[in-house]
């Protein structure tokens, strides 16, 4: 069993604080093993099983909770008088009306709630209403490098090589991991988060008569390969509409944005917005779009020789966002910074690049951040060695021992 450690501290952190922990992530990427890890170091804590009550609703034996007042009166015949109870949903969108149980149940003396869910839509209408300033998000992702590595038990250049390829979603480090079967696992999980979230995401909207049902999943998979090929490239809603239009389907920018919202919600692309250095505020056009995992990306754009320093801007991108950082892309005059990294009102400006060594390359990667005028960290991150140093105050770091945390 994969230990997500920092999750784990995150959920120990919040124990028995009066806010429900929700724990949202791409399908199989580890929420139900991270609850499982939980509920094993609560026991460990003192916590005795009759004060834990679990439902996964992926799960057949649960199928009759799938109504809310059954699930309710359940959950309430099982709260222990007199102690702490704490109460487990994994998946809960699958649950219509779910935010009723949450609710009823958040308001009662001694109980400790925690969510799953791989919709981000779930936290919005009537939950996020409800629930709004009594939640607390967990944003998990698949496993980083370092994890990754840690599994595997592989050398860093072989591991990382892999990782390129393959992806991080926690059950690849423990299976046979040839080529066949890590693309048949990887097309059942996006086949999977491509029909069954976007369903589950459906079912919620029914009583939303303003928003757009997702029934054409040709079309779904038409814009997540689209938006997967141009991975680290600026995209807009209209950009992506002229490119339908021009492979013969016409549709409407509306619709368009409907199905990347889709997408985005279900965890599989984040979108990163354009932020003026200068003036320090956000810019509303173009921003850029990183898959969740690459794995997932080489399996929908098969047999493609893929531009490597996009591949590594994707793997900093969630690597930063692991570290606690908000991720922006960074616009000072005609140039643009790869990332820029904010944390607690402190900016850190990132550039990404396969290789420095090529001094038209070198003087390209360092000119955006000598533009920048302030006295924040600035890093370029390269997969080669050579260049690795300090030019005034430009650190240049190599881009896995950056990951693994050694630089």
């Amino acid at each position: 069993m994969v230990e997500r450690r920092e999750y784990l501290d995150q959920l120990i952190q919040w124990k028995d604080e009066q806010v429900i922990k929700v724990v949202t992530g791409i399908r199989r990427c580890g929420k139900s093993t991270l609850l499982t890890q939980y509920q094993s170091w609560l026991k460990d804590s003192g916590i005795s099983e009759k004060q834990i009550v679990s439902v996964n609703f992926e799960e057949l034996e649960y199928e009759e909770l799938l109504d809310y007042k059954r699930l309710y009166a359940y959950l309430k015949a099982r709260l222990v008088s007199g102690e702490k109870t704490y109460i487990f949903l994994d998946e809960i969108q699958k649950v219509p009306a779910f935010e009723k149980v949450v609710d009823s149940l958040y308001v009662k003396p001694d109980v400790d709630i925690y969510i799953t869910g791989s919709n981000a839509y779930m936290l919005s209408g009537d939950l996020a209403t409800l629930l709004t300033g009594r939640y607390v998000e967990i944003k998990m992702l698949p496993l980083s490098f370092r994890e990754y590595l840690t599994m595997t038990e592989l050398e860093k250049d072989r591991g990382f090589a892999e990782y390129l390829k393959t992806g991080g979603l926690p059950y690849l480090t423990v299976m046979d991991r040839t080529p066949q079967k890590v693309e048949t696992y990887l097309e059942g999980i996006y086949n999977t988060v491509i029909v069954k979230d976007i369903e589950d995401r459906q079912a919620r909207k029914e009583s939303d008569p303003s928003k757009r049902k997702i029934t054409d999943i040709a079309l779904l998979k038409s814009i997540a390969k689209y938006l997967a090929s141009v991975v680290g490239s600026p995209i807009s809603i209209r950009s992506i509409t002229d490119y339908l239009t021009s492979s013969g389907r016409k549709i409407s920018p509306n619709t368009v944005n409907d199905y990347v919202e889709a997408l985005t919600e279900s965890f599989i692309f984040y979108p990163a917005d354009r932020f003026d250095i200068v003036g320090k505020q956000l810019l509303k056009i173009n921003k850029k779009m990183y898959i969740v995992d690459l794995g997932l990306r080489n399996h929908i754009l098969p047999r493609r020789n893929y531009d490597l320093g996009f591949s590594l801007e994707n793997i900093v991108y969630f690597e930063l966002l692991r570290r606690g950082y908000k991720v922006m892309i960074g616009k000072i005059g005609s140039t643009e910074v790869d990332f820029v990294a904010e944390k607690q009102g402190v900016y850190t400006y990132v550039q990404v690049t396969a290789d420095m060594t090529a001094e038209e390359t070198f003087e390209r990667e360092m000119r955006p951040l000598t533009l920048i005028r302030d006295n924040y960290e600035k890093v370029i991150l390269t997969a080669d060695h050579l260049t690795i140093g300090n030019y005034n105050g430009i650190q240049v770091k190599n881009l896995v021992e950056w990951l693994l945390g050694l630089d």
